[in-house]
């Protein structure tokens, strides 16, 4: 009895070490999962703002105004502090990166300088304006590199742990993919000409909009899944709900739906006022094309229907890889209205929708009572840049820096390779905005 009593204590013993081993395992599984995705997310914002800094460097090159350019510039200034934000985020401590870091620091510097001084006294010289296309191809090169690191981590699956666990042993790993990456982004801007600038601050974030316009009752939390429901694919399971936090200035549900067809989840953001779709995430894995991109945007198109939208169209598509990428905005009376913008992402592989965001739109959408426009359109011609070659013209509705709704002219058109949207304002031909739109995506080489 009393062997048999020590038999069952040794195994209470051996499954409460087991436990206690397969707990502790997975608590450092959870330290490095949360330490992966920081530096996940540190890298793709790095990129991403690396593409903005490239676009927003390009679209000062088109301005022809002074008022235009001083917040242009000041964009590039924010633009490099966050992007110098997510370098201090990866774990290059051990790597060589300060040259790349040198010239964010010198485009910011530059932008900075530029910005705040009176450019109706003192506009740009024919250096400065090299200077700017220098830059502009500068992080270009940057750009291609990154996005090239980029398209092989995705690709490949590669792991931001394995690069800091290869950077602190020093050891040489089978794929250093991610090192050699960066590497070649520090040597190539080692070749970069440098430019004494001025000094440099930190930029401003503009306050997020409410949804202040949205109508209808507020709706449970059974409604919010029924809703949800609608927009989803047809073998989910497991709905959960959550309601956001107090002091928002948007209340919404969350919801969180599984599917079991694709072992994937569904994400959706619902108002609880209206019970309006603000965000729609299907994170799934996307299988060879099988539709066009033509029937993709029709399947768009379906989707806003179902969410009972009306006046919207089509301004802007791209294809990713085998994704279809959709932005719809008003149109009243032929005036395109960009503040109420929805954007969608739809898989070619079937035509269904893995992304939504409608925030824009509710955040702008309202009645308007338009102005007329003051002056013509030859006469707003005269204020766009005499290096652009314009190909298109429409009235549009846009923001301005001020967060005003402004009625402009809007000019599709390039300089050289580039196409820009230039919009003059319809009522004293300022120069209100310009835009670098998206060239096709580049094929991407192996390292």
């Amino acid at each position: 009895m009393l062997r048999g009593l020590l038999i069952g204590l040794l195994t209470v013993a051996l499954i409460g070490t087991g436990y206690w081993g397969y707990k502790e395992h997975q608590e450092k599984n959870a330290v490095l999962i949360h330490a992966e995705n920081n530096y996940q997310r540190a890298f793709h914002d790095l990129t991403y703002q690396v593409d903005q800094l490239h676009d927003k460097i390009g679209e000062t090159l088109a301005m022809n105004s002074r008022k235009s350019l001083s917040p242009a510039l000041a964009e590039v200034w924010r633009i490099t502090s966050e992007a110098h934000n997510d370098v201090g985020q990866l774990p290059l401590t051990l790597l060589p990166f300060n040259k790349t870091e040198e010239f964010l620091s010198n485009i910011g510097k530059f932008s900075y300088q530029t910005a705040v001084r009176d450019l109706n006294k003192d506009p740009l010289t024919d250096q400065e304006y090299e200077t700017l296309k220098k830059l502009y191809k500068n992080a270009k090169d940057i750009q291609d590199e990154l996005r090239n690191v980029q398209h092989l981590i995705l690709k490949n699956n590669l792991r931001w742990m394995d690069v800091e666990l290869a950077l602190a042993s020093g050891q040489k790993q089978m794929d250093n993919t991610i090192i050699d990456g960066f590497k070649t982004v520090e040597k190539n801007v080692e070749g970069y000409s440098e430019t004494n600038f001025g000094p440099t601050a930190t930029a401003l974030q503009k306050p997020k909009k409410g949804f202040e316009q949205l109508t209808g009752k507020e709706i449970s939390e059974q409604e919010a899944k029924q809703i949800a429901k609608r927009f989803a694919p047809k073998n989910v399971e497991r709905v959960d709900v959550t309601t956001n936090g107090k002091g928002s200035n948007i209340q919404f549900y969350s919801i969180t739906m599984h599917d079991k067809g694709n072992k994937h989840d569904v994400y959706m953001d619902i108002t609880k006022k209206g019970g309006h779709l603000i965000y729609l995430l299907h994170n799934r894995d996307i299988k060879q094309q099988k539709i066009s991109l033509n029937e993709a945007s029709n399947r768009a198109t379906e989707f806003l229907k179902k969410l009972k939208f009306k006046d919207l169209e089509l301004y802007e598509s791209a294809q990713y890889d085998n994704i279809g990428v959709f932005t719809f905005v008003s149109n009243y009376k032929g005036v395109r209205l960009y503040p109420d913008a929805v954007r969608l992402k739809v898989a070619l592989d079937n035509g269904e929708i893995i992304g939504y965001s409608g925030r824009d739109y509710l955040a702008a959408h309202k009645k308007r009572n338009l102005p007329k426009p003051a002056i013509t359109k030859e006469e707003a011609k005269k204020s766009v840049h005499s290096n652009v070659e314009i190909q298109e013209d429409r009235l549009a509705v846009v923001t301005n820096d001020a967060g005003e709704e402004v009625l402009c002219y809007e000019f599709l058109g390039t300089i050289d390779q580039d196409t820009y949207r230039i919009f003059i304002n319809a009522m004293d031909g300022t120069e209100e905005k310009v835009e670098k739109l998206q060239s096709a995506e580049p094929l991407f080489r192996e390292l």
